[in-house]
């Protein structure tokens, strides 16, 4: 932790990032040979360093950060997840006011009707995403921040409750708007995890919501592979095979172990996510969904993509994504950071007593 300090201390400096990347390099080898750990969890260390670095430069003054140069509600929120999932908070540390003030982009851009952001391309992938960010902030930072964060949640989370489809095929899901008929386990995914979330802090989601959207979930999935489908009937994919198990994972723990997910756990080792369609999106969902599974599963994966993202990460600490650097790379961040164990929503065990309730 130590060696995090200095080098993150001396990135804040432009001047002296270099400088930084290199001596936190010979540090960080040092000190884990010492203490007799693996060299792959010091080198998953000085990659997640170099990104958190190259998204501390790359955000907008007023916070926010960017997809295709355009200021962004999602990735923004994706952004301070990066932050927090590498143990960072708002306002403590060395990257406490990057994390504070993209926090604060995102309480700011909020409508008086809950919604996250303003109208625009695909609303409630905004929606999910910045929610979930909000309940973890407030599960993890101190009552005075928490409490602001928390009143602003319960209105998000208003929004993605009167969003889910009611009936049909599809009923339980979630689209791109917030009214319609038809789901998508894409969309659905980022508002499963905000209302678990937001749950698990005492927001008032009826257990009701989660039931239907475990149906949904359910109805995607494909009994013969046992990947998830995008929508019912379509094909299945990598990117919707984790997202599905992740989902599952997390709204009940009856699920966990069961051999429907062992099964899509198998698949996923078989199909690699970071040689998928949207591999950014596949790896992050896959890697949290490998990790909940656990056991042999992760430990099988755990190398493989540790290899894949270190050998992919470009000079400057990024990593490119569907949609740009700060995406991909805040994205990557959090698929490298899950055994860290800091954000609330994706850890194993710890939070069994809160999954009880189904």
């Amino acid at each position: 932790m130590f060696v995090r300090f200095i080098f993150m201390q001396l990135v804040r400096n432009r001047s002296l990032r270099i400088a930084g990347m290199a001596l936190a390099a010979v540090l960080t080898a040092a000190c884990f040979a010492e203490a007799g750990q693996k060299p792959e969890r010091a080198s998953v260390d000085q990659s997640v360093e170099r990104a958190l670095a190259f998204l501390q430069l790359s955000q907008a003054p007023d916070g926010a950060w960017r997809t295709h140069n355009i200021k962004d509600a999602a990735i923004t929120g994706l952004a301070v997840m990066a932050f927090l999932s590498a143990g960072h908070v708002p306002g403590e540390g060395p990257y406490g006011d990057t994390v504070e003030k993209g926090l604060r982009w995102v309480l700011d851009a909020q409508q008086p009707n809950g919604m996250m952001g303003s109208a625009g391309h695909h609303p409630m992938y905004h929606q999910g995403i910045c929610t979930l960010m909000l309940a973890e902030v407030a599960g993890m930072t101190s009552a005075k921040v928490g409490s602001e964060v928390r009143e602003k949640l319960q209105k998000a989370v208003q929004v993605i409750l009167i969003a889910q489809r009611a009936r049909g095929i599809e009923g339980g899901g979630w689209r791109y708007e917030v009214r319609g008929f038809d789901s998508d386990l894409s969309v659905s995914g980022w508002q499963i995890m905000a209302l678990r979330a937001a749950k698990d802090l005492g927001c008032d989601v009826p257990q009701e919501n989660i039931e239907r959207a475990i149906g949904f979930i359910q109805r995607c999935r494909d009994p013969i592979t046992g990947g998830f489908r995008y929508r019912p009937g379509n094909r299945v994919t990598a990117a919707c095979t984790g997202t599905g198990i992740l989902a599952l994972e997390v709204c009940s723990k009856e699920f966990h172990g069961s051999p429907e997910l062992q099964q899509a756990g198998s698949l996923i080792l078989k199909n690699a996510p970071w040689n998928s369609e949207h591999d950014s999106y596949a790896v992050y969902y896959c890697t949290q969904a490998m990790y909940q599974l656990g056991d042999n599963y992760w430990n099988v994966y755990r190398p493989q993509l540790h290899e894949a993202l270190l050998n992919r990460q470009r000079r400057n600490g990024s990593w490119d994504g569907e949609a740009g650097p700060d995406y991909g790379t805040a994205m990557a961040i959090l698929a490298l950071t899950v055994d860290y164990g800091f954000l609330p929503i994706y850890q194993r065990g710890t939070d069994a007593a809160a999954k009880t309730d189904k």
